[in-house]
């Protein structure tokens, strides 16, 4: 069953969830720093979540904690582009571990994933959205409560559907 993303909602399962996307809306052709979320149907990566945040219950995906050190590499100069990296890191990144609690929990979206394009874009995540749903950059917010909810009926299977 696809998880389908229609711009303010999140539908799974009989579940309508309220969401945020990108700032620049939802669109066809994303390249990287274009504010905007993919359009299309994409497959779903592992989890990462904070620990020491997140007491995680039942899941069905493979999950990894987020650690200090790790963040994702969104400069297409890299080999690791769209990659899950380690700091210290010598090209553009960014921080998986943040002070705000919007990292929490993520899943990596198969967004330009295999293989992956330059500059087509990168970081593409279903995560915690700001209390005020404001926009992301690019990524997909839903509230802590409403992943939580969802995140046990979520399957290596599962798709999300973005339109």
């Amino acid at each position: 069953m696809n998880i389908k993303i229609k711009k303010h909602h999140l539908l799974y399962k009989g579940y309508k969830l309220k969401c945020c996307v990108g700032k620049s809306g939802i669109t066809i052709s994303k390249k990287e720093g274009d504010l905007a979320t993919p359009q299309g149907i994409y497959g779903i990566d592992m989890l990462y979540y904070r620990k020491d945040r997140i007491k995680l219950g039942k899941c069905k995906i493979k999950k990894k904690y987020i650690k200090k050190n790790m963040g994702w590499c969104y400069d297409s100069r890299s080999r690791k582009y769209n990659k899950q990296i380690n700091f210290p890191f010598k090209y553009k990144a960014e921080k998986l571990h943040r002070k705000d609690n919007i990292y929490d929990l993520l899943i990596n979206i198969k967004y330009n994933f295999f293989p992956v394009a330059k500059k087509k874009g990168s970081a593409i995540f279903l995560h915690i959205a700001n209390k005020k749903y404001r926009p992301t950059r690019g990524c997909i917010g839903i509230s802590k409560n409403d992943f939580l909810k969802i995140l046990p009926l979520i399957n290596k299977n599962t798709k999300i559907s973005i339109s």
